[in-house]
């Protein structure tokens, strides 16, 4: 008997492909409801951009109303909305409190592990999933499918078909494709007819053209407590420079209103500097310097500007206004193009993937009955700031029960 015969004969009832949190989510709720799942991943262990995010604490969500909560995702699918409204913020508090990791809020209202690490979280959790019987395959690339409609793989030891039906795609988007996300998926399913919204940064920094005096001193200096406003959109919080542009988690809040502005030419962005201060309270300020004063230092002293942000003010005017009325409209729109995104290696997320049109309310691939879809794979994007795992962890889970109710109507079909 070949690997291949041995491999389809023992592999069969549903798997998962893909290890991250939308394909470990899955994996738990088919498991948890009595099926032996086998979870495939392409690289020597799984969860490794799960880990790659607990970098920064593991932001697992956010503490904000589901109403706002929803309002992050982009575009607004029922469908995504639905997957979250079934497993809410709460909800996932309350599994991590389950693991034994529980959670806390921080001052902006985004949720971490107390650990503040994704490690012990990702431990407890594949406990648990071999307590369940979970069976995880690693160094197995998905190539398709086979003519038997089982999906093929490509391992260490050769080609591998299996036999498995139903079967998740949890494959990811295509950033960080030295975690395993690479978007080779998409001419798979697009030679079935699949859509596939092509694949764009998301949370992503975005180039500007500096002057090099401003990008050798300023590259690496962050932005603190500022405004970005865009086509009417407003939002609140921290950026940084780059020797090439700028990114950050106010702009990753903008990123897909602002990709989609240079995507017509660029995007003409304004910065608040001073977003607790009103204009004619910065006009005051300003007003009557004393004799001597130097610019820079009546900007640093009357209105508690920073160093890169006198910095941005002379990369925005040449020269800068002498008037109280001119600089005080200046710091609080301070006008910045935008050029172009960094590539697809540079950015935190994806956006594009399958359209929703083409999976069903289970999740499922309408033109492939038993193949779902979960986690970023999926057309929709969000910022940071929790809103991206909890989307991965909600459409696995969702994906997982619309598995279980297909196989409940095949089997009553063929009863």
């Amino acid at each position: 008997m070949t690997d291949s015969e041995r491999n389809g004969r023992e592999a069969r009832g549903p798997a998962v492909i893909g290890g991250g949190p939308a394909g470990l989510a899955a994996a738990e709720v088919l498991a948890q409801a009595g099926h032996a799942v086998t979870l495939y991943d392409r690289m020597p262990s799984v969860g490794r951009k799960f880990l790659i995010a607990g970098r920064g604490g593991l932001n697992l969500t956010h503490s904000e109303p589901l109403p706002a909560f929803l309002a992050r995702y982009q575009p607004a699918e029922d469908a995504l909305a639905g997957a979250i409204a079934a497993f809410p913020p709460s909800a996932l508090r309350a599994w991590c409190d389950d693991l034994g990791q529980p959670t806390f809020v921080g001052s902006s209202g985004r949720v971490f592990p107390e650990a503040f690490k994704a490690s012990p979280l990702l431990r407890a959790w594949l406990q648990r999933l071999d307590g369940l019987g979970v069976r995880i395959r690693t160094r197995h690339r998905f190539t398709g499918w086979s003519d038997a409609g089982g999906p093929v793989f490509e391992t260490p030891d050769g080609r591998v078909e299996a036999a498995h039906c139903p079967v998740l795609l949890a494959l990811g988007g295509a950033s960080w494709p030295r975690l395993g996300s690479d978007g080779a998926w998409v001419p798979l399913l697009e030679r079935d007819g699949i859509a596939v919204a092509p694949l764009k940064p998301a949370n992503v920094g975005f180039t500007v053209a500096w002057s090099p005096v401003f990008a050798a001193r300023f590259a690496g200096t962050p932005l603190k407590r500022i405004a970005l406003s865009l086509d009417g959109i407003r939002v609140r919080g921290e950026a940084v420079i780059s020797a090439d542009g700028i990114e950050g988690g106010a702009i990753y809040a903008l990123a897909h209103r602002i990709r989609a502005a240079t995507e017509r030419g660029e995007a003409q962005l304004e910065i608040d500097l001073r977003p607790d201060v009103e204009e004619a309270t910065l006009a005051r300020a300003l007003r009557d310097p004393k004799p001597g004063l130097s610019l820079a230092n009546r900007l640093r002293k009357a209105a508690a500007l920073t160093p890169v942000g006198i910095g941005l003010l002379r990369e925005a005017a040449h020269p800068l206004p002498v008037a109280a009325e001119a600089l005080a409209a200046l710091i609080k729109a301070v006008p910045l193009r935008l050029l172009a995104p960094r590539g697809l290696d540079r950015a935190i997320s994806t956006a594009g993937g399958v359209r929703f049109g083409d999976v069903d309310a289970g999740f499922m691939l309408v033109r492939r009955p038993g193949t779902f879809v979960a986690g970023e794979m999926l057309d929709w994007e969000a910022p940071t700031g929790g809103y991206l795992l909890q989307g991965a962890f909600a459409s696995g889970r969702a994906a997982a029960a619309g598995m279980l109710a297909w196989m409940e109507r095949e089997a009553a079909r063929g009863a």
